[in-house]
């Protein structure tokens, strides 16, 4: 069963906006000079581009079943819970390995009021 084009036209346009995405968060690598930095824009492309493919997972297999697709919500929510953990585990990592080697560590976080 051929999809609708305009089902067609759906996916390829969420497809194209999460690779823009995840290429903002490439240039956002090259761009900020220290680590703690750079885990921050791909930690958050990744997980905003995971969710955009999966909107047009749901979308494509909805369109060529005919009904509601939703089975793709179990891979994004296992991807939303492990990859913020997976980002405070390689903080942690890093701020370790700063301390062994007795490098100057970032400042802490101020507080706004």
């Amino acid at each position: 069963m051929a999809m609708p084009p305009l089902g067609e036209i759906i996916v390829a346009a969420l497809l194209l906006i999460s690779g823009g995405v995840v290429l903002t968060a490439a240039l956002g690598l090259l761009r900020l000079p220290d680590f703690f930095l750079r885990m921050h824009a791909p930690a958050l492309a990744s997980t905003l581009g995971a969710w955009i493919v999966t909107l047009a997972s749901i979308v494509h297999f909805s369109t060529r079943s005919g009904g509601l697709a939703l089975h793709v919500w179990l891979i994004i929510i296992v991807l939303s819970i492990t990859a913020p953990v997976t980002t405070i585990v390689l903080a942690r990592a890093a701020l370790f390995r700063r301390r062994q080697a007795g490098d100057e560590l970032p400042p802490p976080l101020q507080v706004r009021r």
